[in-house]
């Protein structure tokens, strides 16, 4: 057995093993804590490995979205160790957030969307599960963590990303109980981090056209917080600009083909105040996970993407709107 790192994440460390022998596939992949101490503690200090192995073992079959089949997952009491074996689905193209993704590509995308949001819409056993329940004490560390987060962030940025992006993090880290504070009733699944580096196209030499991965960050909430977080801080302000009311129409018509029937209007709001999802996971993942210069990259262009949309549909005063 010889393995090779594969992936660009920087909370879990990612590998293809090629095997030799009777009996067994050619090539696994395996997913292990992050090498980097900084990135290790904030998994385990947010339950990021746990809520990926209980993910696959409890949830995964009863979605429509393409993950890859797991062989082996567990974790251990700590929550800071962890293995999960999957099935290989290469080669396949990954997806980069840095440099965005044509329409395609984004259309693939915000169909898994909704073949998560649609089979769990409801679904008590699922938004009722012990294991996807935050810590009681959890919106209050984040709204308090946030304006420490930013404190590093615009230090670390302040020369780089544009003025009025980085007022939108500003604003938002004065807001932060706002937005961590609220507590509306969850109606489905959300991956959390619903951004191209998380997804896998052309899979198995193009027989398959998407697969989406790292559920370290899947939670109950409403399905915007994915949609809006994907439109702006994940595809970016190129193509949002030219697409995003195509986007939108095309996962309500997915929700409405697999039973969920809603409006433009009736997910307006919610998608104003989702898009500043993405702009509190490129704070917080800047100042809280191993710094990289790809990193550094990757968390400006969520950010410019974020802040750039999250200007032109007013989201913070979407969000002052929220009781």
């Amino acid at each position: 057995m010889r393995w090779e790192p594969v992936g660009t994440g920087q909370v879990g460390d990612s590998v293809r093993f090629h095997i030799s022998g009777e009996g067994c596939p050619r090539t696994l992949a395996g997913k292990f804590p992050a090498a980097d101490a900084t990135s290790r503690g904030t998994a385990a200090m947010f339950g990021l490995y746990r809520k990926e192995v209980e993910f696959y073992r409890h949830v995964a079959s009863q979605l429509a979205v393409r993950v890859p089949a797991v062989y082996f997952a567990e974790v251990d009491e700590t929550g800071g160790e962890f293995i999960l074996l999957f099935e290989d689905i290469g080669p396949a193209r990954q997806g980069d957030q840095i440099s965005s993704c044509g329409i395609e590509d984004a259309r693939a995308a915000i169909r898994q969307a909704a073949a998560i949001h649609a089979p769990s819409w409801g679904c008590t056993e699922i938004l009722e599960a012990d294991w996807l329940k935050p810590p009681a004490d959890l919106r209050g560390r984040l709204a308090d963590m946030y304006p420490q987060a930013q404190a590093i962030f615009a230090e670390r940025y302040a020369d780089t990303l544009e003025p009025e992006y980085m007022a939108i993090c500003e604003q938002l880290a004065e807001a932060s109980a706002r937005l961590f504070g609220r507590e509306e009733p969850p109606q489905c699944l959300v991956h959390g981090d619903f951004r191209l580096d998380n997804m896998l196209f052309d899979i198995k030499g193009g027989v398959e056209p998407i697969a989406v991965l790292d559920w370290q960050t899947v939670a109950v909430g409403k399905p915007m917080a994915d949609v809006g977080y994907f439109i702006g801080c994940g595809v970016g302000e190129a193509l949002w600009r030219e697409h995003e009311e195509e986007l939108l129409a095309l996962w309500l018509s997915e929700m409405n083909r697999r039973g969920i029937a809603l409006t433009r209007e009736e997910i307006d709001h919610d998608y104003r105040v989702g898009i500043l999802h993405g702009v509190a996971t490129a704070v917080f993942s800047a100042a809280f996970v191993e710094r990289t210069e790809r990193g550094d990259a990757n968390f400006l262009s969520m950010a410019r993407g974020s802040c750039s949309l999250a200007l032109a549909r007013d989201s913070m005063t979407a969000l002052k709107e929220v009781l």
